[in-house]
């Protein structure tokens, strides 16, 4: 047996390198295993920013302009309001897809995929998210690692 960090032999009882100190014989957990909590927990914040927006969007429309009767009434109040319905549709979303991580669920992985290919756009959070996502997630090694999880939790 050898060290995982110099290199160096070390005896089958040994627990630790006796020329680098690193402790052996322990599993080396994956890089989507040592990520996914952080981005489980990532998703349901970022999801609470957008509920936040989503919900100042949706009473500003129906406070300010709901009795609004100024020449783009008609156009501003409902635009707002579609707008604001959307954004808390991505955050519920994004709230189901950060549980559905710290749970390790099957289906997590991809809907935190697509999720965060549709905040790419949204900078700078939004964009942070997208890409720590896609590092994690689209590895070599990503999907098998993310089913052995998946397997083993449920």
């Amino acid at each position: 047996m050898y060290c995982n960090s110099c290199g160096s032999p070390v005896a089958a009882n040994q627990t630790v390198c006796g020329r680098c100190g690193t402790v052996v014989g322990q599993p080396l957990m994956s890089r989507v295993e040592q990520h996914l909590k952080l981005l489980g927990i990532l998703w349901i914040a970022y999801a609470a920013l957008h509920a936040i927006g989503g919900a100042v969007l949706l009473i500003i429309a129906n406070t300010i302009f709901g009795n609004y009767s100024g020449p783009h009434a008609d156009f501003l109040h409902p635009l707002l309001q579609t707008i604001g319905i959307l954004v808390l549709a991505k955050a519920a979303a994004c709230v189901i897809a950060g549980f559905g991580l710290l749970e390790r669920e099957s289906w997590a992985r991809t809907l935190s995929l697509v999720m965060a290919f549709i905040s790419l756009i949204n900078v700078p959070f939004g964009t942070a998210m997208g890409i720590y996502t896609l590092w994690v997630f689209l590895s070599p090694q990503a999907e098998s690692d993310y089913r052995r999880l998946a397997s083993a939790a449920g």
